[in-house]
């Protein structure tokens, strides 16, 4: 087990309808780092994972969004799958959830189709963004600029578009969310967020 995490609590934001790989091969990561995941949600429980099109594992709620608090977290990862973030990017508490990592200062991963909860909070402005392609409209009418990338990185916030881009996503979210990983370029980042 590695120690770049130790002592970091991580916030995965998801509900029903999670592309499961996209929430277990980064929660793995983290655990492999050292550090703490847990599972933010609409509601207590357990969410419903998905395989694509097919329903998956079920997954154990650490935390509602009400409940959680993003200060006490050093960083969040926004997994994919199409229903997952079209049901989160509707509900307010959850983008204000989104959002404070930002004006925090802290780093936030997003793949495939997580970059929705972006693009509904504004912070997709000004940005450089990959995502499932599907996705490309919303992020280029929401002001950011859209790549077709394994990784993307631009001010804390790092993105990829799909499961096979796992490896790299998660690699880069271990990077990331390390201690005083792009410090300043978050800080600023935060400060024009708020702003």
């Amino acid at each position: 087990m590695g120690t770049e995490l130790k002592g970091k609590r991580i916030a995965f934001l998801a509900t029903d309808g999670v592309e499961q790989v996209e929430l277990t091969e980064p929660w793995k990561a983290v655990e492999q780092a050292g550090g703490t995941p847990e599972l933010i949600s609409l509601a207590g429980g357990e969410i419903q994972g998905f395989d694509h099109h097919d329903k998956g594992h079920r997954f154990p709620v650490d935390r509602t969004v009400p409940d959680a608090d993003p200060t006490d977290y050093d960083g969040l990862v926004l997994p994919g799958g199409v229903i997952n973030p079209d049901i989160l990017r509707v509900d307010q508490g959850a983008m204000r959830f989104v959002k404070t990592f930002f004006e925090q200062g802290k780093p936030v991963g997003a793949i495939c189709h997580g970059p929705w909860s972006l693009v509904e909070t504004g912070i997709v402005k000004g940005r450089t963004v990959t995502s499932w392609p599907s996705l490309k409209t919303d992020i280029v009418n929401a002001g950011g600029t859209w790549v077709d990338e394994e990784i993307c990185v631009d001010r804390g916030l790092f993105t990829s578009r799909k499961p096979d881009d796992l490896p790299a996503f998660c690699k880069k979210l271990v990077e990331e969310m390390g201690e005083g990983v792009h410090d300043e370029q978050r800080k600023a980042a935060a400060a024009a967020t708020r702003s």
